[in-house]
C-alpha cells in the first residue's frame, strides 16, 4: 500500500491512481449538445444539480476514475455484481498469493429477519471465535505451499484458500455508475465490510468532483449511512 492509499479493514486499500473530466467534464457534456461552454461557478454548479435532480445521467458518464483496491474476496465478490465497469485482477495462477487474509475485529450473529444480513453480537465470545478462524487460515496457508513444495500448479494448489484471503485490482469506473455503487454498497443494508470500501471510494469522489458529491447526497442519495446523513446536513441550503 502507498502512502496515498486510503487503509480500508485490517490489510486492505483503496488507492486513486487517476482520474479524468471532473466536474468540468460533466459540464461540456451537458452543453456540448448545444454548442455552449462553462458558464462560471454558480451557474455550472447549478446545472449538475439541474441534471441529478432530474436524472439526466449521461454526461456524468464522461469523468472517470481509476482505483487501485484490496479487498478480501468475498468482498470482490459482491463488487463485480457491478458491470459497468472494467476490471483487471491479480492472478493466483501467475503469482503466489501473499499470507494475506481478513480477520474481523469483531464477529456478527445472523438477522433473524433479512436471510443476507447480520447484527451486532456482544454475547459472542469474540476471541475464541477470532482464534478458530486463525487456525484456519495457517491450515490452509501451510496446505497451499506444501502443494507449491511437491509441485502442484499454482492455479491448483489455490484450491485451498479461503475467501477471506486479499486480492488486489484495478477499477475504472465513470461517475454514473460509481453513484450507483455508492448507493448500494455504502447503505447500512450491504455488508459491513463493503460498506467501508464504498465510504473510502466516497472520500475521492468528494474531493475529484465537489460539485457532484453534493448534488448527489441532496438528489440522489437515499440509504442510511451516518457519514452521508452528517454530511449532507451540513451543506448549505441552495
Amino acid at each position: 500500500m502507498t502512502d496515498a492509499a486510503t487503509r480500508v479493514l485490517d490489510k486492505g486499500f483503496v488507492r486513486l491512481v487517476e482520474s479524468m473530466g471532473g466536474d468540468a467534464g460533466v459540464v461540456d457534456a451537458a452543453r456540448v449538445s448545444y454548442g455552449g461552454k462553462s458558464k462560471g461557478e454558480e451557474a455550472d454548479r447549478k446545472l449538475i444539480a439541474y441534471l441529478l435532480k432530474h436524472q439526466h445521467m449521461t454526461p456524468f458518464e464522461h469523468s472517470v476514475f481509476k482505483f487501485h483496491v484490496s479487498c478480501p474476496i468475498f468482498v470482490m465478490r459482491q463488487w463485480i455484481r457491478h458491470r459497468i465497469a472494467s476490471y483487471n485482477e491479480i492472478s493466483a495462477r501467475y503469482t503466489e498469493v501473499k499470507d494475506e487474509f481478513y480477520v474481523p475485529s469483531l464477529w456478527r450473529s445472523q438477522d433473524v429477519k433479512n436471510k443476507q444480513g447480520s447484527v451486532a453480537a456482544p454475547s459472542l465470545d469474540h476471541a475464541a471465535l477470532t482464534a478458530a478462524l486463525q487456525r484456519q487460515v495457517n491450515s490452509a496457508m501451510a496446505s497451499y505451499k506444501e502443494l507449491l513444495a511437491a509441485g502442484v500448479a499454482r492455479e491448483m494448489a489455490r484450491f485451498v484458500l479461503p475467501v477471506n484471503l486479499y486480492t488486489q485490482f484495478y477499477w475504472t469506473i465513470n461517475a454514473r455508475s460509481l453513484m450507483n455503487f455508492l448507493s448500494l454498497r455504502a447503505d447500512a443494508h450491504a455488508q459491513w465490510e463493503i460498506q467501508q470500501y464504498a465510504e473510502a471510494l466516497a472520500g475521492y469522489f468528494k474531493e475529484g468532483m465537489p460539485w457532484t458529491y453534493d448534488a448527489f447526497l441532496r438528489f440522489v442519495w437515499k440509504g442510511e449511512n451516518a457519514r452521508f446523513a452528517a454530511e449532507r446536513s451540513a451543506l448549505p441550503e441552495r
